[in-house]
């Protein structure tokens, strides 16, 4: 009966390594789900600048064999 009462009043001693484990696990899921969507979000503004700068370059050539694709 003491030994319950003791575990009862006493603070658990476990083993928190997984736990942690788990929390950095979920910590590098939310930085690389963070990454997804500034590329998504600022990759159409990236495609923009690409392709006017392409459009910029071959128009000023005099030859037509640039193609902006």
């Amino acid at each position: 009966m003491l030994e319950f009462l003791r575990n009862l009043l006493l603070p658990s001693r476990r083993d928190e390594n997984g736990a942690s484990a788990v929390e950095y696990g979920l910590l590098v899921a939310a930085i690389a789900a963070i990454i997804v969507v500034l590329v998504f979000a600022i990759g159409n503004l990236v495609k923009g600048g690409f392709k006017t700068t392409c459009s910029s370059l071959a128009t000023g050539q005099n030859t037509t064999s640039a193609s902006c694709n």
